[in-house]
């Protein structure tokens, strides 16, 4: 790949490779665009196939924070960082602290936090070597639980638009994907009398949910196929794709994981057949809400409260989608781009620091 067209052609700033010999450390900070505000996005771990997955990923998710943040009316740019290792036998202090050596560099135009594959324990490492650093323990913590809500509000909204209520009490939707945000999900689905199917590459997490939650488990190749009145993506991106969607029978996709469409010509597929989707960024932007509130003084109270404003801007990106008659997904791009051009063009101002 060519990362000076590709960063040409969206519009990215800096692109960051990381490498410290000691500590084995091989990681790639994105920043996107810094228009809003500090880039703020989380610190992926996983273990790449190749360099240019690894730096595919960070392009992608940096761009996908900038709308994010833009679109959930935060004043922060977009950025994302990935290290290149496994998260469940590659982690130690000193690869950590290393990492957070390289983003005190850039001054605070970068701030990171916990994602796939790292915790709150990895940001105190970091936090050790700079102070760009969000989700901590004696802070906002976890972000899971208020991204679970955040899609859960996301949820009832196109309840809302699809069925004329936004209950969803019986309705029943497959999640995929049981980790933090998708266990918190399926709880808050159960308590309104939703019916769930679920998958999970852990076991044990498929089976908790089963028995908490009397959820029925399905294989993860099965989920899309399943009939349900929801289908909702919590685990890695592109799962909406070639192969998967003529699987799908569902209604609506609402979900937590980022990227969730694997070309954006997915998402035209997805409005021709006349499925209704959420856009990713604007369901899932509660977990990143958590953090901009601890960047400012954290409040749970006040995070939860502006969380629940995701339910507004699905309901105004459908507004959008249907006025103009364009697929959600483009409506939901054209919400953030709206914005960062708005504040742009006020920054012409020259103001002396």
């Amino acid at each position: 790949m060519e990362n000076f067209k590709y960063m040409e052609k969206y519009g990215y700033e800096q692109l960051v490779m990381c490498h410290d010999r000691t500590s084995g450390l091989k990681a790639i900070i994105c920043i996107h665009d810094t228009t809003l505000g500090p880039a703020l996005g989380g610190l992926r771990m996983w273990p790449y196939a190749s360099e240019e997955e690894a730096v595919l990923d960070a392009l992608r998710l940096a761009r996908g924070m900038t709308y994010k943040n833009a679109a959930a009316g935060l004043n922060l740019g977009g950025g994302k960082a990935v290290i290149i290792g496994n998260p469940r036998t590659d982690k130690s202090e000193e690869l950590f602290r290393a990492f957070g050596r390289f983003v005190d560099t850039l001054g605070g135009r970068y701030i990171t936090a916990e994602d796939v594959g790292t915790c709150v324990g990895d940001m105190e490492y970091i936090r050790l070597e700079t102070k760009y650093v969000a989700g901590l323990a004696d802070l906002s913590g976890d972000p899971s639980p208020v991204t679970a809500y955040g899609t859960y509000m996301g949820m009832k909204a196109t309840a809302l638009i699809g069925w004329g209520n936004d209950s969803l009490k019986g309705k029943v939707v497959a999640v995929q994907g049981l980790g933090h945000v998708g266990y918190a999900l399926c709880r808050r689905l159960a308590e309104e009398g939703a019916r769930l199917i679920v998958t999970d590459l852990d076991p044990k997490a498929v089976d908790r949910v089963v028995r908490e939650f009397k959820a029925t488990a399905v294989a993860p190749e099965d989920i899309y196929g399943v009939e349900c009145d929801i289908y909702s993506p919590n685990a890695l991106g592109g799962t909406i794709n070639d192969q998967t969607i003529p699987q799908l029978k569902c209604n609506a996709i609402v979900g937590a994981a980022n990227n969730q469409l694997k070309e954006e010509r997915h998402g035209d597929i997805l409005h021709e057949k006349g499925i209704l989707y959420a856009p990713d960024y604007i369901v899932n932007a509660g977990g990143v809400i958590n953090i901009a509130e601890e960047v400012r003084g954290y409040n749970q109270e006040r995070a939860l409260k502006k969380a629940a404003g995701i339910y507004d801007r699905v309901l105004k990106v459908f507004k959008i989608a249907e006025e103009y008659k364009i697929p959600t997904y483009v409506a939901a791009d054209r919400l953030a781009e709206e914005r960062i051009a708005r504040i742009h063009s006020i920054h012409h101002t020259y103001v002396p620091r």
